[in-house]
């Protein structure tokens, strides 16, 4: 069973193994997801492009979008073979592209075919198989399009649910536009578990620090949700991840801080650097960590500027995070 307490959401072009690997120095136990993969491109592709990973960001979600169940119960038997601990379908992504694919949010109008899909996927695996879907789309009424979806799945023996608390309005808003413009509400998802108690419910959307993530994970009404889902909170300010062990976990350990992350992440960009990948790839990740602190323009500025010379190493790493030092020690002596 996977504690799913906090986990960090799938976002395309932003959760590749780079990225993963370097939320992982901050948390052992927070569950990482992938970009979303389609099933097409996983049958058809680089399997070993689309889907490797290192096993250090153990425990690892793969989330697929698709929606024909056949496709997606073999990419699911891949990505299960690669060694995900999950496999995910996609069905709140609310981009043109996905759109015409039929697959994504779209699928909210279909909850006989999710559940198909669904079904597909959990007989092929053994791993948990899983769903990430909105409250609904355009004019659907969020009370009956949630709980379709859900009870359909449910029907075939899913039982793990991350609700982004959203509806995706696929018509007049841009994928980016969906990400803020239409109405968070928290208040469905916990109605959804209070009514569906034997379900597994975490939420997602809006959530924007762990302060926040405590709020979701309290049971003062009455319910308890089973985890809360952060997206660009964790990508922008990843440092916020070093404390989840302690106070969402329970772990008594020290909270890592951006040098020590920076530090754990180093043998892994030795690694990568020595076998091709450009040092612009991992740094690009990085950016947030130091946000707040003293020096962090110049620690943006040098891993921005400097990575990318065709001979950059983890010097430049050192350089960044020098920065950051002495601007805390002038700091210091000013007070």
């Amino acid at each position: 069973m996977l504690d799913r307490r906090l986990s960090i959401a799938p976002m395309m072009d932003w959760t590749d193994r780079h990225c993963r690997a370097f939320h992982r120095v901050l948390t052992t136990r927070a569950l990482l997801y992938t970009e979303m993969v389609t099933a097409p491109a996983i049958l058809h592709g680089d399997q070993q492009r689309l889907l490797g990973f290192d096993a250090v960001e153990h425990p690892v979600a793969l989330q697929l979008g698709g929606s024909d169940p056949d496709q997606l119960a073999e990419a699911a038997r891949i990505g299960a073979a690669f060694g995900y601990d999950e496999i995910n379908l996609n069905v709140g992504c609310p981009s043109d592209r996905v759109q015409s694919g039929r697959f994504g949010a779209c699928l909210m109008r279909e909850p006989g075919l999710v559940a198909d899909c669904m079904a597909a996927i959990k007989g092929a695996v053994s791993v948990p198989a899983t769903v990430k879907c909105r409250l609904g789309v355009d004019d659907q009424d969020p009370d009956v399009s949630l709980f379709a979806t859900v009870d359909a799945c449910a029907a075939v023996g899913v039982e793990v649910f991350i609700i982004h608390a959203r509806m995706a309005w696929l018509q007049g808003l841009s994928p980016k536009e969906n990400r803020d413009v239409p109405p968070l509400d928290y208040g469905l998802v916990r109605r959804l578990k209070r009514e569906r108690p034997q379900m597994s419910i975490s939420i997602n959307g809006g959530i924007a620090s762990l302060d926040a993530a405590e709020a979701h994970l309290d049971d003062a009404d009455g319910v308890q949700l089973n985890g809360v889902m952060l997206g660009r909170a964790a990508y922008h300010e990843p440092a916020i991840l070093g404390q989840a062990d302690r106070r969402l976990f329970g772990v008594e350990t020290a909270d890592v801080d951006a040098f020590e992350a920076i530090a754990r992440y180093r043998p892994y960009m030795a690694a990568r650097l020595d076998e091709g990948v450009h040092l612009p790839a991992m740094t690009r990740h990085m950016l947030g960590v130091m946000h707040g602190r003293p020096g962090a323009r110049a620690f943006r500025r040098i891993l921005t500027v400097d990575s990318i010379r065709p001979d950059a190493g983890l010097e430049v790493i050192d350089r960044a995070v020098e920065a950051v030092r002495e601007a805390e020690a002038r700091k210091t002596e000013t007070r």
